[in-house]
């Protein structure tokens, strides 16, 4: 039996993971909540040390400072590009850990547990599935693989038969808990998170990032339930629940079902365009050319995307701002909901570089103000602008709510280089006559058009 004063302490912990989760929802806030959510999770851990007084102390203490010293070290030397590949990393463990600790704890399920059992079943099954899922989108969003969708003959066969499998012995373990059942159930959820993910490309990879998070939650809560443990059942149904709205909400904002973003190229559709760089003309300008189209201007809208992340360019973009607002330009920054490559990606790259929050206006909130604007500055962005969202039936990101850059008088895109954004297909508002580009790394391009500005 678990003490009351730790029951009471548990009690606490979740509050602390109740009211960070409510924290998190604000920027202003998010620091506090990030730090309570941890404060939360040590207390957790001591109380569970202080209250179980775990026989094998030392390799437990070796476990959990490697484990520490692992997630400071990856945490503070990951870069803002490639976080979504951490929360996909940090994810899996979760799920991996949940089924590992379910197949431990079989030996201690017996004939009648029917509910312990089932609990056990789902833990060990949809654990192993977030984990090689997980692992999956990291090596597809770190290019290890390739991002495109992944499909071979037989694939919908095979899946179908593996999920099938996966419950006929979730089934068979709830009957009859053995170990070794167990384990064959595990590997078949591995094998099903492997065939989930393969058809996913594009810019649906961090969505389905989000799915797997909602699975790992789940299977904490039900690992909660199989340890007794009422903190890991609050702290899994958090993280299930909001991991689901949050697939929603960026499924929604893609305009597509969740659905049709993991099987879409299964059923014949894609994911991903073709990729390739175009040598249609377009209409090129330097820095000055630029930097005087914005110093006339009286209303500005920033466009942030993937490649200001990759550029770092988010100090010097701020730079530029407050020259345009000394200069009396009103200046906005339009976020799109899935910007970057994760829901709230560019709203943390731009508090890094300490933009007024007040400035960054979400998407539905902007959109009405594009047809008044002069000039739209699209840095490091492409999909979330692409008319194709609107016009195009055959594009795969059809249907995607858009930010809408094409309504302004001019729109200026600083670019590396034609190559096409992440979902792989052209932008044919890049060849509009109002379209002027500058070609370069977005810093470099940003510290030019400062340069240039100041003497406009």
């Amino acid at each position: 039996m678990i003490p009351t004063w730790a029951q009471i302490g548990y009690l606490v912990a979740a509050v602390c993971f109740i009211v960070a989760l409510k924290a998190l929802s604000s920027p202003r806030s998010a620091r506090a909540g990030n730090a309570l959510g941890a404060a939360g999770a040590v207390l957790a851990v001591v109380i569970t040390f202080v209250a179980y007084k775990p026989d094998h102390l030392v390799p437990i203490l070796i476990a959990l400072g490697v484990g520490t010293v692992g997630g400071v070290i990856g945490s503070r030397r990951v870069q803002m590009t490639h976080m979504p590949q951490l929360v996909a990393l940090f994810n899996g463990v979760g799920g991996g850990a949940a089924a590992l600790v379910a197949l431990m704890e079989l030996g201690d399920v017996h004939d009648g547990q029917t509910v312990a059992a089932i609990a056990t079943a789902f833990t060990i099954l949809v654990g192993a599935i977030s984990f090689s899922g997980s692992v999956v989108t990291f090596a597809k969003l770190q290019e290890l693989m390739t991002t495109r969708p992944v499909i071979f003959p037989g694939l919908p066969v095979l899946f179908i038969a593996s999920v099938l499998g996966g419950i006929a012995l979730a089934g068979w373990l709830v009957s009859d808990p053995r170990v070794w059942v167990g384990i064959l159930l595990c590997l078949i959820g591995l094998a099903i998170g492997v065939m989930l993910v393969l058809p996913v490309g594009g810019a649906d990879v961090p969505i389905v990032i989000s799915l797997l998070n909602a699975f790992t939650g789940l299977t904490v809560a039900a690992g909660g339930y199989v340890l007794g443990n009422t903190l890991l059942l609050v702290a899994g149904t958090l993280v299930g629940a909001a991991g689901t709205l949050l697939t929603k909400l960026m499924a929604d904002a893609m305009g597509r079902s969740v659905f049709n973003i993991l099987f879409g190229a299964v059923r014949g559709g894609s994911t991903l365009g073709g990729g390739t760089a175009s040598d249609r003309p377009v209409i090129s300008g330097g820095a000055e050319d630029v930097a005087i189209l914005l110093g006339y201007a009286n209303r500005v809208i920033i466009v942030p995307g993937y490649g200001l992340a990759v550029a770092q360019a988010q100090h010097t973009l701020r730079d530029l701002v407050e020259e345009l607002q000394a200069r009396g330009v009103k200046v906005d920054y339009a976020i799109h909901p899935v910007a970057g490559r994760m829901p709230g990606h560019m709203n943390v790259l731009l508090a890094e570089a300490q933009v007024p929050y007040e400035q960054l206006r979400e998407m539905d909130e902007i959109n009405g103000d594009f047809k008044s604007t002069d000039v739209v500055l699209v840095v490091g962005a492409n999909d979330v602008v692409n008319p194709a969202a609107r016009n195009t039936p055959s594009a795969p990101i059809y249907g995607m709510p858009i930010l809408n850059a094409d309504e302004a008088q001019r729109v200026i895109f600083l670019k590396r280089s034609m190559r096409p954004g992440f979902a792989g297909i052209e932008n044919e508002l890049l060849y509009d006559p109002r379209t002027t580009l500058l070609f370069g790394d977005a810093r470099d391009s940003l510290t030019k058009l400062l340069a240039a500005l100041k003497t406009v």
